[in-house]
């Protein structure tokens, strides 16, 4: 099974890398778009600002590679802003467009609300959610750790897994076709951040991409 985490200079790959050979599972690090094309499975992390992301995907010739292989089915994880770059647009300084591989926009938590998002908090698991392979052997209302201060806001409540309360409910992890995303941290959410990198790790295997 080869997974490639997408370097496109804003994520913490090597965390991520290093959660996925704590269980077994090796993950390269790349930013050519020859290696999403060969790889099994992808992983695109990501901390900082939407729009410098997408500026960075573009600049790398990743954005279409993406989406090509999203469209044949490949399956795809999305962590923290990685998730957020998934939908097709975001209002963080001003207003972005996104991979648009799933419906729906990025927006900041209410202004009453004490932003950035940080620490650890529960995982609800929708109807949906229940059923998805990404959340196989997740307990509901298992914590994990979230560092974020937008989230994202699907047009289809289908795609919904886990939604997390802070303020009021927000999406926290979402799962459509081959699209998979996460908003907390897997690589620092100790067990239950280990077992979804375990079950998306499955959910490669199953694809036999």
């Amino acid at each position: 099974m080869d997974i490639l985490i997408i370097d496109y200079g804003m994520g913490n790959l090597r965390n991520v890398q290093k959660a996925f050979e704590h269980i077994g599972i090796g993950a390269r690090i790349s930013s050519h778009a020859d290696d999403l094309d060969r790889a099994d499975g992808l992983v695109l992390p990501g901390v900082g600002a939407f729009g410098d992301a997408m500026d960075n995907l573009h600049t790398e010739g990743l954005v279409e590679p993406i989406r090509q292989n999203v469209q044949a089915g490949k399956p795809l994880l999305g962590i923290c802003l990685g998730l957020q770059l998934l939908f097709e647009k975001s209002t963080e300084m001003g207003e972005h467009s996104g991979l648009g591989l799933l419906a729906g926009q990025v927006v900041r938590f209410d202004d009453d609300l004490k932003v950035p998002h940080i620490g650890w908090n529960q995982l609800d698991i929708t109807a949906s959610g229940s059923s998805s392979p990404l959340l196989a052997n997740t307990p509901d209302h298992s914590y994990a750790y979230f560092v974020h201060s937008y989230h994202v806001v699907p047009d289809d409540p289908d795609c919904v897994l886990t939604t997390t309360e802070y303020g009021s409910h927000f999406v926290s992890i979402v799962g459509q076709g081959s699209v998979f995303g996460a908003q907390p941290h897997p690589e620092k959410s100790q067990d239950v951040g280990l077992e979804l990198l375990r079950n998306y790790a499955r959910i490669v295997g199953d694809t036999g991409q």
